[in-house]
C-alpha cells in the first residue's frame, strides 16, 4: 500500500511517500499503525510529530473519504493523509 503525506504530514514523515507491505484486507488502522512504527528522523523545529498529525489528519483511499478507519485495504490502495489545513 502506499502512503502519500501531505504539508504538515509530510515534514513530520521526512518524506512524500512511502509503501507499506501488508496483508490484503489489513485496515487504515493497521497501515497506520505500521506508518508510525517506522524509526524516523525527528521533525524539523516547530513541527509536530507524526502521530501527533496523523491523529488530527483525514485520509483518502484511491482519492475518496475514508470513514470507516476499519474497512478492508487492497494491496494495490494509495492512502493520503491531509493534515488539517487553513486558507481560502
Amino acid at each position: 500500500m502506499l502512503v502519500r503525506y501531505f504539508a504538515a504530514a509530510r515534514a513530520a514523515a521526512g518524506l512524500e511517500e512511502e509503501v507499506h507491505q501488508l496483508p490484503e484486507g489489513s485496515s487504515l488502522e493497521t497501515l497506520l499503525e505500521a506508518a508510525l512504527a517506522v524509526e524516523r528522523p525527528e521533525p524539523p523545529e516547530g513541527t509536530p510529530s507524526l502521530s501527533r498529525v496523523v491523529a488530527r489528519s483525514s485520509f483518502l483511499r484511491n482519492e475518496v473519504a475514508v470513514r470507516d478507519h476499519s474497512a478492508p485495504l487492497g494491496a494495490d490502495d494509495v492512502i493520503d493523509v491531509l493534515p488539517p489545513f487553513a486558507g481560502g
